[in-house]
């Protein structure tokens, strides 16, 4: 039986629920890996997620960050921020999926932007990325399939935006950033749209300034890492682009994973 799991920088929930209950409708993951909700877990619109035959855990935030894990399958053992890094900032939550073709953990990541650089919000974003290595690591030795999904604020390669020299002293595309990205994938996880696809120029995310969505100019910084459980298998990864021509929507899309 197939599990489809999804992340997605909602960019406020609240504002944007209408379109984001017909995306979760369209797209029909089993499980949503939702950042930047943008809201306090009070206030989280779980009737009507609830509604659509969800299970909701979140890590809210009042007006900034937040991540959120709706699944279709039960939900077990949470942990509510990266392990060893102390900050106040809502922008991981991980959790045990009771999957009907067996457990899965995921998590949902709204890693730090960073900018400007050479400022501690960019330190920040490199302590924070290894904080997140460290704990890829210790959940690598109960080797079980996990998938970490999310904004990871990171574009790896040239290819994954329209022009490298735009991006050229943007935190996302330093060669720290980077390799902070690599550093995970050297572990032994698997970025799962270049195990599936791997094509040059294909987005996740495009800004609302300058037609950036009209032109096609977007980069992709939302990612699905696999442990090798969960990578081997792995059927298919699409990118559902619509979501960013729909009425008030996100600047970033959904990234969706389908595994066998």
């Amino acid at each position: 039986m197939a599990l489809k799991i999804a992340a997605w920088n909602v960019n406020s929930i609240l504002a944007r629920l209408p379109t984001a209950l017909k995306v979760f409708a369209e797209v029909d993951a089993d499980v949503w890996c939702l950042q930047e909700i943008k809201c306090e877990d009070a206030r989280f619109p779980r009737f009507e997620i609830e509604a659509m035959g969800f299970n909701v855990e979140t890590f809210g935030q009042k007006s900034y960050n937040g991540v959120a894990i709706l699944s279709k399958h039960r939900i077990e053992e949470f942990v509510r921020g990266v392990p060893g890094l102390n900050h106040e900032q809502s922008r991981y939550i991980e959790a045990v999926i009771a999957a009907p073709n067996g457990p899965v953990r995921v998590a949902s990541i709204y890693a730090p932007n960073g900018n400007p650089i050479g400022t501690e919000k960019f330190t920040f974003k490199l302590a924070f990325m290894e904080a997140l290595r460290a704990h890829l690591q210790s959940l690598l030795k109960l080797e079980e399939r996990f998938v970490i999904a999310g904004d990871y604020n990171v574009i790896p390669r040239e290819v994954d935006c329209h022009d490298p020299h735009v991006w050229t002293g943007d935190a996302l595309f330093q060669p720290e950033t980077r390799a902070a990205y690599r550093a995970l994938l050297n572990l032994g996880l698997t970025d799962a749209y270049m195990q599936a696809d791997g094509a040059a120029h294909k987005y996740t995310f495009w800004d609302y300034q300058a037609g950036a969505w009209q032109k096609d100019h977007g980069i992709r910084i939302d990612h699905l890492l696999l442990s090798p459980q969960a990578a081997d298998t792995l059927e298919s990864v699409d990118i559902f682009k619509k979501a960013r021509g729909m009425e008030k929507a996100s600047d970033h899309v959904p990234i969706v994973a389908t595994f066998g």
